[in-house]
């Protein structure tokens, strides 16, 4: 198999799992505070966000099973780093987070890591 294929479905899983967490910050901060409650669960269980975050990681692994089942496992696991650069850019978008300059060369080494080990 070629193993640049390995990149389009590294990037597809890394944003599901990226998706799921974006998810589950969005789920937890409409559930009411931690409790051994029928209320609290209700309020994990009637919010669509953590459902989504389920279906999220749920898909995210199914494609895992089959990055792992067609490549080396040490080229396949490396490549589980792209959700941190997916995660970050969400920190931005959805969440109005700063980053700073050296989070930025972080993601981009992240980036050439990932592409010097498919290659």
């Amino acid at each position: 198999m070629n193993n640049l294929l390995i990149l389009p479905l590294a990037i597809a899983q890394s944003l599901l799992l990226a998706s799921g967490q974006v998810l589950l910050k969005f789920a937890l901060e409409r559930m009411l505070p931690f409790a051994w409650t029928a209320a609290f669960w209700k309020s994990v269980f009637v919010n669509w966000q953590f459902a989504a975050c389920g279906l999220c990681y749920g898909a995210g692994s199914l494609l895992w099973f089959y990055i792992l089942k067609h490549f080396p496992f040490s080229m396949a696991y490396p490549m589980v780093s792209l959700s941190y650069v997916f995660g970050m850019i969400a920190a931005i978008v959805f969440f109005h987070e700063p980053v700073g300059l050296s989070r930025w060369l972080g993601v981009l080494l992240i980036m050439a890591g990932c592409f010097f080990i498919a290659k």
